[in-house]
């Protein structure tokens, strides 16, 4: 693959551009569904295709393919040309790469297991399995269970000299059930919700989530949701964890840390931030104990590789510190708004045929010093929050709303009253400075986000957020605050 990516970097040399690189991509993707005890989805496929990047006097151009030969190779990078030319009839800004080292390396996802060489009939098996014991109740009328696997393998050359090879692997599954009862509807989903928990990794992940083994609480807890009171209104202690916590993750800082949509250049279609430039290394964006870290290195993350599509090398650094805005996402033609010398390596693009852009890395939530049980227990008036619902969150990633499958209230350090459509709203860095207890490393896990969307053209893009459960103060409950 390299003799042909070569093609793109000789003709982006010789008309001396600023930067170019070539990506070729090779990605199998395997989905398997069963819902009401038949399959929903079976599908294997292979794409394979080249994407050529050319910055040009300031401008960049892009162009792909399908077709992989020389003479493809050849007319994308001169389209690609034509393009970044074109851009530069339009007076703006021009842009140009921060420094990266020339890498030449191979980098590929640990695993034990390869999810395509275990058989579609086991998987079935597993799916069907678990399929029939959430079915189990005339009141269920949705049983839906999910696995996913997808192996990206890339070659990338940059015109600076990288020449790098990787393979990414990543599995996932998921189940939720649809409980319906004299006109009242409750979804239970388990491991997660939005597609179920995926990792980078094998077949391993999937057997140990035990997904027969839970299948009968999940349908049981939809169950009791219909009998269940509504979550109360008002301010409470609130207690999330899990999926939901991810989501908030997500949502309210690694969206508002993406450098680009600070800058504006999503403002048209998904909005900006409010955590601003001038904001960087003084702004309280949290309590002191919220330490919020982005890693392209995280063991088992969705966005963990060697290299991101700048071909900057994968890093840690801290976005939020003791509570203090402390960094952004960047890739290498924005890091210089920062002042910084070297992109953090935040760039990714959706398969061959999507230029590069600013993604969030693995963004997770530090581990507090409390185990959770005392967490509980020192709650006087409070409700836990469990795997999200639905979500809102307006363009400057400030007000948001938040709902969950299932809530339980907590009164005096005891977990008492299950409530259905729990939920609760407020706004971002009063939500996160209100953060007063964050329970210990015994209870962090990683939650997997398979779905992000960003970008015109729309690109999906993953990566996980770690958690253990947090509580906030007196967050307002419920859809309507006494």
């Amino acid at each position: 693959m390299f003799k042909l990516a070569t093609k793109a970097i000789e003709i982006a040399d010789k008309r001396k551009a600023d930067f170019a690189d070539i990506r070729i991509i090779e990605d199998r993707r395997q989905d398997l569904s069963v819902k009401n005890g038949e399959i929903a989805d079976l599908n294997d496929r292979v794409t394979l295709g080249f994407g050529v990047r050319v910055l040009h006097r300031g401008s960049w151009g892009f162009a792909s393919s399908s077709l992989l030969s020389a003479r493809s190779i050849e007319l994308c990078t001169l389209k690609a040309f034509e393009i970044a030319r074109a851009g530069t009839l339009i007076k703006g800004r021009a842009a140009r790469m921060a420094p990266e080292p020339a890498w030449q390396d191979f980098w590929q996802t640990p695993f034990i297991k390869d999810p395509f060489a275990v058989s579609i009939d086991a998987k079935l098996e597993l799916l069907f399995k678990m399929n029939t014991m959430m079915a189990k109740n005339k009141k269920i009328k949705s049983a839906v269970c999910d696995m996913n696997f997808i192996r990206e393998h890339q070659w990338h050359m940059t015109t600076d000299g990288s020449k790098i090879e990787q393979v990414l692997l990543s599995s996932g599954a998921g189940s939720s059930v649809s409980a319906i009862s004299g006109g009242d509807m409750q979804l239970r989903s388990y491991p997660s919700v939005h597609g179920g928990q995926t990792l980078a990794g094998g077949y391993e992940l999937i057997e140990t989530l035990d997904l027969a083994g839970n299948a009968e609480r999940v349908r049981e807890e939809a169950l009791a949701l219909l009998a269940a009171p509504p979550c109360p209104s008002g301010e409470k202690d609130l207690i999330i964890g899990g999926n939901q916590l991810a989501l908030q993750i997500h949502e309210s800082v690694g969206h508002a840390s993406e450098l680009d949509r600070v800058l504006g250049y999503e403002e048209s279609y998904a909005g900006s931030s409010f955590a601003t430039t001038e904001k960087l290394g003084r702004f309280r964006y949290g309590s002191p104990i919220v330490n919020l870290v982005a890693d392209a290195t995280l063991p088992g993350g969705l966005a963990t590789a060697g290299y991101d599509d700048d071909a900057v090398k994968a890093q840690r650094w801290h976005i939020v510190k003791e509570g203090i805005l402390s960094g952004y996402m960047t890739n290498r033609e924005f890091a210089h708004a920062i002042g910084a010398r070297r992109s953090c390596g935040s760039c990714r693009a959706d398969g061959f045929s999507n230029i590069p852009i600013t993604r969030i890395c693995n963004l997770s939530l530090m581990p507090g010093n409390i185990p959770y049980e005392e967490l509980i227990a020192s709650t006087k008036d409070g409700i836990i929050m469990e795997n999200n619902k639905s979500w809102s969150i307006d363009q400057k990633r400030l007000n948001f709303q938040f709902g969950c499958e299932l809530g339980w209230l907590v009164k005096n350090g005891k977990k008492t009253t299950l409530v259905k459509n729990p939920t609760y709203q407020g706004i971002t860095p009063e939500f996160w400075n209100s953060c007063d207890a964050i329970s210990d490393e015994n209870s962090w896990r990683l939650y997997g986000v398979a779905n992000c969307g960003k970008g015109q053209p729309g690109q999906t893009a993953m990566m996980c957020h770690g958690n253990s459960p947090a509580r906030f103060k007196q967050v307002k409950i419920g859809v309507k605050s006494n």
